[in-house]
């Protein structure tokens, strides 16, 4: 318990302001770099349109009645 004390708090003053590994976050925001074209380029102009349809229903609440 101690010693996992000791070591975030050691951590802390080694990483960012927030705590966080600086190493993983960049390797995390490589990946979403990479994982949203790739995802976009395998779905069909159709897959794309139902999920923006649903993504904008979803933020504001209202219906064009379809």
């Amino acid at each position: 318990m101690a010693a996992g004390v000791i070591d975030s708090i050691a951590f802390r003053e080694e990483g960012t302001a927030d705590g966080k590994n600086p190493a993983a976050v960049s390797l995390g925001r490589l990946g979403g770099l990479k994982g949203g074209p790739a995802r976009a380029a395998k779905l069909s102009a159709k897959q794309k349109s139902r999920i923006a349809k649903k993504a904008a229903l979803a933020r504001w609440g209202k219906s064009n009645g379809e």
